[in-house]
């Protein structure tokens, strides 16, 4: 007979709109994807999950028409006890405000911000931060000057109101191109079903209730690929920002290898060439390059030279400040974001929201996993003492200095080499935050060493290397992180991070998720004890929302 702590479902809903979710229950792994669509997951200790609902969570699942009633129905069948009356009241409410606000064209250089609800005109009416954007107030709503449409929505969104912006795009300079059946090297080449299904999520036949958004899928799933896909359903010119110069050179090999498109069609911004083209791609660090804090930031009016009528923000997440407010004034261009994770350590992601777009196609990595699209991954934090003369620094010093003190722990070497050793037959990364320890590692393993400070044309070869199976282990700084084609590497250690960012986990943890026959190995190493330690923990929020397990082992030497 089962006991009534067993007896019910997996959830315990609370009235403050967290959830916590039993690991062990045999239904978790189905609880847990119904959560990812709407909740956003907090801390994930051994036994017992936590979820917080949001209203930007609620958005999200608004702008992907999950059903209200899905989730409230989903809630009860998942419940142990019957959930808080005022929960689900919250959760409606938060849901239904996404589309209360709506804004359309009304005539030359003017749009209508219409209200579906009265009560929000009239707080939309006192507000004196609102105020200034009010051309004219009319029966159901307001004018607005078509010029502010991207600070009106990023106001309007830290009010609490989201609005649903359904007044179209420009065109843009046509380009017709096709995706190719056969890539250039003669293999065959068609988009899988989910990166249809992502692209078509983002288009939506050109209607204006499309064309601006995120799509969120793991590294080594194909968010390339659906962009291209993209590109040729937009059919116009396209402004493509990403990461670093190897990804500058990613997306043109792309775009050459599976598409129609020309050699002389496809340019790059980039400190080494600045080629204008219908395609062209440039990266962040382009963009917001001054001389100095006082020079203009020249390279911006990028965004207004051309007649774009996509432009591409390869992961979006990291967007810097200055191509946000840039963002506000191309709000008539279609926009997408691809990431692997919304996560933004700066807690921007409702500017995101307001500025891209909403969340339009997301799939569980472990889905994909099942799937055979990308690999399965085994993940491992290995704790470790620190040396006495190493731990008697970090006993007197300040707090900053500790957690670099626990991450550079001279300890970490020995087990380096152990894990090399143990992965013989592996192409592997070992990745971390700080250039003296990598530097360290580097020399007395005899291994190469990628950092920001390598010359683009080396990073090249050594990249080349790589993939070839002459190098088997590469050691690789934060410039890593993002956007790098490592399609054989199998193994990751990851010696360093920046402090507990789950944006970084997620991104290095892609680098060895390339579909392969045998099970990617992700290694963590921390100091014991330490604060790095318990920045760890922050860093694995990330994989378990995903589904990974994470195991502990200690190691002594």
């Amino acid at each position: 007979m089962k006991s009534a702590e067993t007896a019910g479902g997996p959830l315990i809903i609370q009235s403050d709109r967290t959830i916590m979710l039993e690991v062990a229950h045999p239904d978790y792994t189905d609880c847990r994807d119904f959560l990812a669509s709407f909740a956003e997951l907090v801390k994930s200790p051994e036994f017992i999950h936590t979820y917080k609902v949001t209203p930007l969570s609620l958005w999200n699942a608004a702008a992907l028409e999950i059903p209200p009633d899905d989730i409230i129905d989903g809630l009860h069948r998942f419940a142990r006890y019957p959930p808080p009356a005022n929960v689900l009241i919250d959760i409606k409410a938060w849901y239904d405000a996404y589309g209360r606000l709506i804004l359309e064209k009304a005539s030359e250089g003017r749009l209508q911000l219409r209200v579906i609800d009265p009560l929000i005109i009239n707080r939309l009416r006192q507000d004196q931060d609102l105020a200034p954007f009010w051309l004219e107030q009319t029966e159901d709503g307001f004018l607005v000057d078509a010029a502010e449409r991207g600070n009106l929505k990023q106001a309007l969104i830290k009010a609490g109101y989201p609005v649903k912006d359904l007044c179209g795009y420009l065109a843009g300079t046509q380009l017709e191109f096709m995706l190719r059946s056969t890539d250039s090297d003669g293999a065959s080449f068609a988009l899988r079903d989910y990166q249809t299904d992502a692209v078509d999520a983002f288009y939506q036949s050109g209607s204006v209730t499309g064309g601006s958004g995120i799509i969120v899928l793991p590294c080594g799933s194909g968010k390339t690929i659906i962009g291209l896909g993209i590109i040729t359903q937009v059919a116009s010119q396209t402004l493509i920002i990403t990461t670093n110069n190897v990804s500058v050179h990613q997306w043109r090999s792309e775009l050459l290898q599976k598409t129609t498109l020309g050699e002389d069609q496809i340019g790059e911004f980039t400190g080494i060439t600045k080629n204008i083209k219908p395609v062209t791609i440039t990266t962040y660090q382009m963009l917001t390059y001054r001389r100095n804090k006082e020079a203009p930031m020249k390279n911006m009016a990028l965004f207004s030279a051309g007649n774009w009528g996509l432009i591409i923000y390869d992961e979006v997440h990291t967007l810097p400040a200055p191509v946000f407010r840039a963002t506000t004034e191309i709000q008539a261009r279609r926009r997408l974001g691809l990431t692997a994770t919304l996560v933004r350590e700066d807690g921007k992601e409702d500017e995101v929201f307001a500025l891209i777009g909403p969340k339009r196609y997301d799939v569980p990595w472990k889905t994909l996993e099942s799937r055979g699209y990308i690999a399965e991954a085994i993940c491992t934090e290995y704790r470790l003492p620190l040396p006495p003369d190493e731990e008697l620094k970090y006993a007197y010093a300040t707090k900053r200095q500790r957690f670099r003190i626990a991450s550079e722990n001279s300890a970490k070497l020995d087990l380096v080499d152990e894990l090399i050793s143990n992965h013989t037959q592996d192409s592997i990364l070992v990745i971390g935050q700080y250039i003296d320890q990598l530097e360290r590692i580097a020399k007395l393993l005899n291994l190469p060493l990628i950092t920001g400070k390598t010359k683009h044309a080396e990073r090249e070869i050594l990249y080349a290397q790589f993939r070839e199976g002459a190098l088997p282990v590469l050691t690789v700084s934060k410039v890593a992180n993002f956007a790098v084609d490592l399609p054989d590497a199998s193994v990751m250690i990851q010696i360093s991070g920046t402090f507990g960012s789950r944006q970084e986990e997620a991104q290095r943890l892609g680098r060895i998720l390339r579909p392969k026959k045998q099970p990617s190995h992700f290694y963590t190493l921390v100091s014991k004890g330490t604060d790095e330690q318990s920045f760890a923990v922050n860093r694995q929020l990330f994989l378990v929302e995903q589904g990974y397990k994470y195991q502990i082992r200690y190691y002594d030497g």
